[in-house]
């Protein structure tokens, strides 16, 4: 092995780890997908709350901070003795360290609605809940997606670290190139996770295009 350069390497170790490889892109997907869904259903809402009840805004912005700034091993290391070792803790951790940016931007997003477009609304009979699905959101959407776009993008690459507690993914080909000192394997792990980050962000910025109203794109 030491004789074959870089790229004869990387194929002779596709080739006999190809099925590891899907099988770790899988898990690797999976990983991201639950935690993102967790944290767009919750980090939304809260995102609306706090644009309603002004109390609470300072402390869930402050806690949703505090969480992205723990370093991610030690966020996965706290979630163990709450849900062991595997992917539940993975996921959990994934979830928490996602909110900041879907939370800041949910919240920033209906705050720079113009009020005239809100009391235009509220002149034509539409309710508090009208106004949020009908007004506020559409207008908001394109910064709620960044936030999500961001999240995901983040959660992508910190997820390889889900490896160190059992979660699997493409960490594992990282950390087991990084303690057999073999780049190829380093790279096999890392190049599907950059691929990944890039795919998914696209398909997050044709979703956006998809369903922001005709009116709203420029």
């Amino acid at each position: 092995m030491s004789n074959l350069s870089l790229w004869e390497q990387i194929v002779y170790q596709l080739e006999m780890r190809w099925q590891d490889l899907l099988y770790a892109l899988l898990q690797h997907i999976e990983l991201v997908f639950f935690s993102m869904m967790i944290a767009i259903c919750i980090g939304v809402p809260l995102g609306i709350l706090i644009t309603r009840v002004k109390s609470i805004e300072a402390p869930v912005l402050g806690v949703a901070g505090i969480l992205q700034t723990i370093p991610s091993l030690a966020l996965l290391g706290f979630m163990i003795p709450l849900f062991g070792i595997g992917q539940k803790t993975a996921i959990a951790a994934l979830f928490l360290y996602s909110l900041l940016p879907i939370i800041r931007n949910t919240f920033t997003g209906i705050k720079d609605v113009d009020r005239s477009m809100i009391e235009a609304a509220r002149g034509m009979g539409m309710k508090d809940l009208q106004i949020l699905f009908k007004v506020e959101l559409p207008l908001a959407l394109s910064v709620i997606m960044a936030g999500i776009r961001t999240s995901t993008i983040i959660n992508v690459g910190t997820a390889t670290l889900a490896a160190f507690i059992g979660a699997g993914g493409l960490g594992d080909f990282i950390f087991l190139g990084i303690s057999r000192n073999i780049d190829a394997l380093v790279l096999i792990g890392a190049f599907p996770a950059a691929m990944l980050a890039l795919i998914l962000d696209f398909l997050l910025g044709r979703l956006e295009d998809i369903t922001t109203p005709r009116g709203l794109k420029v």
